[in-house]
């Protein structure tokens, strides 16, 4: 019975129908695949670097070991291209810091772009729809003639023009909503690595004025 309406309603939305439904999965592709890293992100990141900041204070080499076990954190790849110089200085080992963050953000920024086509072109294909539907309507009606008959195709067109442009703003609104949320946790996650980056800097600065460098 669903899949049914949604049949009408596709029907019903004309030719930009199809390229609005090839933007709504991808959309929700998108969506998923980051809701899932940021998922990852928030349940692992604040204790992992609490460890790490910790277990650098005790033994560098454990903390290079545990880094790489878990790659898949931004953060723990940032602080590993740092650690991995050999016997840098403070500026040195801040410049690669402030270098690997760097490197994460498109990581951390991706699909933005997607984002942004999807909603600023699904409105303008719903508004297409909407011309086309109307022009639909306008040839079919007949000047002089008022009848059932000539009122369908008219019916028509309308329903094509208000189904497509409310499909368009859909497909925009809902893609709006979680790229904000998105662009929202880069911001954040950008000022937590700089926070972390600074306290994993500032550890090695103590080291390295105690001359305490070698791993182990």
């Amino acid at each position: 019975m669903i899949f049914l309406q949604i049949s009408k309603i596709f029907e019903a939305g004309g030719i930009v129908m199809f390229p609005l439904l090839g933007f709504s999965i991808l959309a929700v592709a998108l969506i998923l695949e980051r809701i899932r890293f940021w998922l990852r992100v928030a349940r692992r990141q604040d204790k992992f670097v609490r460890e790490i900041l910790e277990l650098y204070r005790r033994s560098p080499r454990a903390t290079f070991l545990q880094l790489e076990q878990n790659l898949d954190l931004p953060i723990a790849r940032i602080f590993l291209a740092a650690m991995e110089l050999d016997r840098p200085n403070p500026e040195e080992f801040r410049l690669a810091l402030e270098s690997a963050a760097q490197a994460e953000m498109p990581l951390l920024k991706r699909f933005s772009t997607v984002f942004e086509t999807i909603i600023s072109l699904s409105p303008l294909l719903g508004l297409l729809g909407t011309i086309l539907g109307l022009i639909r309507s306008f040839a079919s009606l007949r000047i002089g003639e008022v009848s059932a008959t000539n009122a369908v195709p008219v019916s028509a067109g309308i329903s094509e023009a208000l189904t497509s442009t409310a499909s368009g703003l859909a497909v925009a609104i809902v893609t709006l909503l979680f790229a904000n949320t998105f662009r929202g946790l880069y911001l954040r996650q950008i000022a937590l690595i700089q926070e972390y980056g600074g306290q994993m800097e500032l550890l090695y600065r103590r080291r390295y004025e105690r001359g305490e460098l070698t791993y182990g």
